[in-house]
C-alpha cells in the first residue's frame, strides 16, 4: 500500500511540474511577443525629489503593467543622472536619443534642464514629459514636444495674491532663485498683485549655488525697505539655507510674513527638522491633493518600496507632489505607447543642415506618441490628469502654517470660490476676507496678530515731506529760512493738519518738511511737477494746498480731501435796493396773481349764486347785484366781511375761503417787505457764458490747473490772466476788465474763502461750483502708509481739531459773501398753495350742487306741471328753472323771521294807538 501511495504521488508531481513548465514556456512566448519601448529618465538621483521620483516611476511600472498584463507595450527605462547640472542633463538626453534610441524622456527635473532639452525635443520629435519643470517660461506652444505632467508656476500666482488680499496688504517683496524657474515667476505674480490693487516690489535673485554671505546681503538689502510680506519662490536646497541665515537675522520675527510658493511648500513634509524650525510661522501655497482609499495604499507600499530600496536611511521621506507627478506621468507614458502602438522598430530619419548639432535623426514616431499623449483622460493619485495645450490645469490649493514641528493646513482656494476653510463649499461668501474663511494662523514669533505688513523706516532716516514754495494765500503754507543757519521751516493750515493726522496714528512717524525750491529759495516748478516728484522717489510724500485730480492720480496716490472741493468764481459785488413803482407786483409770480384773481370773481358768483334767494342784499337791478357779489368778494381781502349771509353753504364756503385769504395775504405782506427794506448783495457777473459772451478778462492763481479747466470751458488763452497774491486778486477785480483787470477770478473754494475773509465788503462768491477733488496729501502709489494716513485724515476733519485750525489760520467769513442764482429774492409761486386752492374750489363745487339739487327737487314738479307738451323741452325746462330761481323764497327762514317781526311791529303800533280802557292786561311769566 505504502509503495502504490508513492507512485501516485510521483506521477501527480511529474504532472505538476509539466504544467507548470509548459505555463512558463506561455508567459515566455508572451513576454517575446510583446514590443519592449525604450524610455529615457533624467533626473538628480542625488536629490530628494529625484530620488523619491525615480522610485515612483518604477512603481508605476509594476502597478501598470500588473493591471494591464495583456497590453502588448513594456516600457523599458535608461536612467541617467543630471548632476542638477544643465550640460549633464543635456548630455545625458542626447546619448538617450542617439545610442539608446528612446521613443520619450521622462523629466527632465529643473526648468533651466528643461528649457535646453525642449528644443531637443521639438528638432527630434521625441516627446519630454516633465513633471517638476514649472517655470512659466517654458512655452509648450513654440515646443510642441515638450509636455508639462504638472502645473505651471504661472496658475499659483492668483492664489498668493488672494492671500494677498485677504490679509490687506498693499504691497509684497518677491525673492527668487535666479533661474527659469525663479525669474518665469515674478511677471505673473507682479500682474496678480496689480489686479488686486497691491504692489509687488523684486527683493533679488539668488543664483541656485549663492554663497553664505551673498544670502545675508540679499537679506539685509531687504531689511532695509519698509515692506514686512516677503514672497519666496526657490528649491529647497537654496530656501533651507535661505532661512537659517533670515532666522539669524531676525527676520522670522513678530511684524514678518513669509510666503513660499507650491515647489518649495509641497516638499515641507519631507524636510529635516532643522529646515521647519528655521520657518516657524511661514505660510504657503500648494497643489491640493484629495485623500483617497488609493492614495493610502499607495503610501504604504511606497514606505516598503523606499525600505527596500534604501535600507541604510533611518527616516522615510513623505510621499510629496512630485513623488505623485512622477508616479501619474509614467502611467499616461504608458497608457500612451499602447494606444499608439509605438516599438522599437520605426527608423530615424536623418537630419541635415544647421539645425542637426548632435543629433543622429528624427523619430518616425514622435508626432504618433504625442498625439496619444494629448488626448489621454486619466484619474491618477494627484487627480485628474486632463492636457490642455501640453499642460495640467489645475484649479484647487491648499493653504499650510508652518507650526513646530508640523504643517497645518489652515485653509483652501479655488478659481470658484477664492479663498474658503473647506474645499467642497459651494457658496461663495459676500465678504471674501472674512476670518471664518480661513484657520488661525501662527506668524513669526508666536504672533496670532495679522503683521501689518511694513513698518515706517529701518535704516533710521526720516521721511522727506515735500513742500511747495508759493507767493499768495500762505494762510495754507509758507516756507521760511533762518537768518543765520538757513534751515528751513514749513508752517500753515496744510502743515498743521499734517501734523494733527500724524498725532493720529497709532505709531510714530518721523519726518521732516523739504522745500521744492531752487539755489535763490524760489519755486523749484508747478504742482504737477511737485507731485511727480513723489513718483520719481525723490519725497516720500507732498504735502501742502496740493489740489486731487485725475491725471495726478495716474502716478500718485492721495488721500481723502480735508478742504471743501470745487472750483468757483469770485466777482465785485454791487449793492441794490429792491424798490420800484411795481414793486407790490413782485411778491407773487404771475400764475398767482392770475389764479388769485380768478377766485376772486368765483367766489363773488358761488356767494351770490347761493345768497340771491333768500338775502335781499343780493337782488335788485343786475348792476346792483354784480356790484354787491363783487364788492363782497374783493373786500375780504382788505377787512373782515360784516356783510349778512343767511345760506350755510355760503358760511361754509366763506370760512375756507377767509382761510386762504389769510395765508396769502401774510405770505404777500411778508414777501413784499422783504423786497422792500431789505438790501440785496448781487454779483456783476453770474455765469462764465456771459463772460465769454462780454469777452472779459478772467484771472486765475498762477501755476494752477485752473488755466487747463478754463481753457476747455471756452475762455481765450488771450483773456486769461495769471495772478499769485491775495491784494493782486483784489486789484485785479476792482479795475475791471474794462482797465485792464479782470471781470472774474476762478479758484479753488479754499482759495476763495481765505480771500473773502480778507476782503468781506466788496467781492463775493458766485455762479455754478465746478467739482474737483480738493486739497490733499500726496503719497507714492501703493504706499502702505496710505490707508493709515487717511483714516487719521477722516478722524481729523470728523472731529473738533479742523474747526480749532481753521479759526488760527483763517478770518471768519461773511455769510454774505456767496451768492447763488437761488439767493435772489422771488415772487411766492402757484407750487406753494396749489392745494389751498384746490380745498377752496372743491368745496365751493360742492355747495353749488348740493344747492342746485336742492332747486330742483323743490321745483321740479311745479315746473313739469306748469309746462304744456308743446313746450316741454330741455331748454324750456331750464328757462322756467331760472325763473323761479330768480323768485324770491318767501318759505325761507330769513323771509318768515322778517314777516314775524314786521307783524310784531304792526301789532305793536295798534295796541299803542287803542284807547286805555280798551287795553287788555298781559300777564308777564315769572
Amino acid at each position: 500500500m505504502d509503495s502504490r501511495k508513492k507512485i501516485k504521488s510521483v506521477f501527480f508531481l511529474c504532472v505538476f511540474i509539466a504544467s507548470l513548465h509548459q505555463c512558463f514556456a506561455q508567459i515566455a512566448e508572451a513576454n517575446g511577443s510583446r514590443g519592449v519601448v525604450q524610455v529615457g529618465v533624467v533626473l538628480a538621483m542625488d536629490s530628494l525629489v529625484g530620488r523619491v521620483s525615480n522610485m515612483c516611476i518604477s512603481m508605476a511600472i509594476e502597478d501598470f503593467y500588473r493591471e494591464h498584463h495583456n497590453f502588448n507595450t513594456r516600457l523599458h527605462l535608461s536612467r541617467r543622472d543630471s548632476g542638477r547640472d544643465v550640460v549633464q542633463a543635456a548630455s545625458a538626453a542626447l546619448d538617450l536619443i542617439n545610442n539608446v534610441e528612446v521613443q520619450a524622456i521622462i523629466g527632465p527635473q529643473t526648468s533651466t534642464e528643461a528649457q535646453f532639452l525642449s528644443n531637443v525635443a521639438n528638432k527630434s520629435q521625441i516627446p519630454i514629459m516633465s513633471f517638476s519643470a514649472t517655470s512659466p517660461s517654458l512655452s509648450t506652444t513654440h515646443t510642441p514636444y515638450f509636455i508639462r505632467a504638472t502645473l505651471s508656476d504661472s496658475i499659483q500666482a492668483k492664489p498668493i495674491a488672494s492671500l494677498i488680499k485677504f490679509f490687506k496688504w498693499r504691497q509684497a517683496i518677491a525673492i527668487c532663485e535666479d533661474t527659469d524657474y525663479g525669474a518665469g515667476f515674478v511677471p505673473y505674480l507682479n500682474d496678480a498683485l496689480i489686479d488686486i490693487g497691491s504692489h509687488l516690489h523684486l527683493g533679488g535673485l539668488i543664483p541656485s549655488y549663492a554663497s553664505d554671505e551673498l544670502i545675508k546681503k540679499e537679506l539685509h538689502k531687504v531689511m532695509t525697505m519698509q515692506t514686512r510680506v516677503f514672497i519666496v519662490h526657490m528649491s529647497s536646497p537654496l530656501a533651507s539655507r535661505f532661512f537659517r541665515h533670515a532666522k539669524q537675522l531676525g527676520m522670522m520675527s513678530r511684524d514678518y510674513a513669509w510666503i513660499i510658493t507650491d515647489g518649495l511648500a509641497s516638499l515641507l513634509n519631507s524636510m529635516d527638522p532643522w529646515i521647519i524650525d528655521s520657518m516657524q510661522g511661514v505660510l504657503g501655497v500648494r497643489a491640493y491633493i484629495e485623500e483617497t482609499k488609493r492614495l493610502d495604499n499607495f503610501s504604504y507600499r511606497y514606505k516598503r518600496y523606499y525600505r527596500k530600496e534604501y535600507p541604510n536611511e533611518i527616516e522615510i521621506p513623505h510621499v510629496n507632489a512630485f513623488c505623485l507627478r512622477a508616479y501619474d506621468a509614467t502611467r499616461v507614458l504608458a497608457l500612451a505607447m499602447e494606444k499608439s502602438g509605438v516599438e522599437n522598430v520605426g527608423s530615424r530619419q536623418p537630419i541635415t543642415g544647421q539645425t542637426a548639432g548632435n543629433l543622429t535623426g528624427i523619430s518616425s514616431t514622435g508626432p504618433r506618441l504625442l498625439s496619444a499623449l494629448l488626448d489621454i483622460k486619466l484619474k491618477g493619485l494627484n487627480g485628474n490628469l486632463l492636457f490642455v495645450n501640453g499642460e495640467i490645469q489645475g484649479s484647487s490649493f491648499e493653504i499650510v502654517n508652518v507650526v513646530g514641528k508640523s504643517v497645518r493646513e489652515i485653509g483652501f482656494w479655488s478659481l470658484e470660490t477664492g479663498i474658503s476653510r473647506e474645499i467642497n463649499r459651494k457658496k461663495i461668501d459676500k465678504m471674501v476676507d472674512d476670518v471664518a474663511n480661513l484657520g488661525l494662523v501662527i506668524w513669526p514669533g508666536e504672533s496670532t496678530v495679522i503683521p501689518s505688513g511694513w513698518v515706517v523706516t529701518t535704516n533710521g532716516s526720516k521721511m522727506k515731506i515735500g513742500v511747495p514754495v508759493t507767493e499768495g494765500f500762505r494762510e495754507f503754507l509758507k516756507v521760511e529760512w533762518g537768518p543765520l543757519d538757513g534751515r528751513s521751516r514749513a508752517m500753515g493750515f496744510s502743515v498743521d493738519v499734517f501734523d494733527a493726522v500724524v498725532r493720529a496714528l497709532p505709531y510714530r512717524l518721523e519726518y521732516e518738511y523739504v522745500p521744492f525750491a531752487d539755489n535763490q529759495r524760489k519755486t523749484a516748478g508747478t504742482y504737477n511737477d511737485l507731485v511727480y516728484q513723489v513718483f520719481l522717489g525723490k519725497y516720500d510724500a507732498v504735502v501742502g494746498d496740493v489740489a486731487i485730480i485725475a491725471n495726478r492720480s495716474n502716478y500718485v496716490d492721495f488721500t481723502p480731501p480735508y478742504t471743501e472741493p470745487g472750483v468757483s468764481m469770485i466777482v465785485p459785488m454791487r449793492k441794490k435796493r429792491g424798490s420800484n413803482a411795481l414793486a407790490f407786483l413782485k411778491p407773487l409770480t404771475w400764475e398767482l396773481w392770475v389764479t388769485a384773481s380768478c377766485f376772486l370773481f368765483f367766489m363773488a358768483f358761488v356767494v351770490w349764486f347761493l345768497e340771491h334767494r333768500m338775502n335781499e342784499d343780493f337782488r335788485g337791478p343786475l348792476s346792483e347785484q354784480v356790484g354787491r357779489a363783487l364788492y363782497f368778494s374783493f373786500s375780504t381781502l382788505i377787512f373782515s366781511q360784516r356783510d349778512k349771509i343767511t345760506s350755510n353753504l355760503t358760511r361754509f364756503v366763506v370760512i375756507l375761503w377767509l382761510f386762504m385769504v389769510l395765508i396769502l395775504t401774510s405770505s404777500y405782506t411778508a414777501n413784499l417787505a422783504s423786497i422792500l427794506t431789505v438790501e440785496q448783495l448781487q454779483p456783476t457777473v453770474t455765469d462764465i457764458q456771459t463772460l465769454i459772451k462780454n469777452e472779459d478778462n478772467v484771472g486765475y492763481q498762477g501755476n494752477s490747473f485752473v488755466e487747463d479747466l478754463l481753457k476747455e470751458m471756452g475762455i481765450a488763452r488771450s483773456k486769461l490772466q495769471a495772478l499769485h497774491t491775495v491784494d493782486e486778486y483784489a486789484k485785479a477785480l476792482l479795475k475791471g476788465s474794462s482797465h485792464g483787470g479782470v471781470a472774474a477770478i476762478f479758484d479753488e473754494i479754499p482759495y476763495i474763502k481765505c480771500f473773502l475773509s480778507n476782503h468781506p465788503n466788496n467781492f463775493m462768491m458766485a455762479g455754478l461750483t465746478y467739482k474737483t477733488g480738493g486739497f490733499g496729501f500726496v503719497f507714492p502709489k501703493n504706499s502702505p502708509l496710505l490707508s493709515d494716513i487717511s483714516s487719521a485724515v477722516l478722524k481729523v476733519t470728523e472731529g473738533d481739531t479742523m474747526a480749532s485750525l481753521e479759526s488760527k489760520w483763517f478770518r471768519k467769513q461773511n455769510t454774505s459773501s456767496s451768492w447763488s442764482s437761488s439767493d435772489s429774492s422771488k415772487g411766492l409761486s402757484l407750487d406753494s398753495f396749489w392745494g389751498l386752492f384746490l380745498i377752496v374750489g372743491t368745496a365751493s363745487v360742492g355747495a353749488l350742487i348740493v344747492f342746485f339739487v336742492g332747486l330742483c327737487n323743490e321745483h321740479w314738479n311745479r315746473i313739469v306741471s306748469e309746462t304744456t307738451p308743446v313746450n316741454r323741452g330741455f331748454w324750456q325746462r331750464i328757462i322756467h328753472m331760472a325763473k323761479h330761481y330768480d323768485e324770491m323764497d318767501l318759505s325761507s327762514h330769513t323771509f318768515k323771521r322778517k314777516q314775524w317781526k314786521e307783524g310784531r311791529i304792526e301789532n305793536n303800533k295798534k295796541v299803542n294807538r287803542a284807547p286805555n280802557s280798551f287795553r287788555v292786561p298781559v300777564e308777564l311769566p315769572c
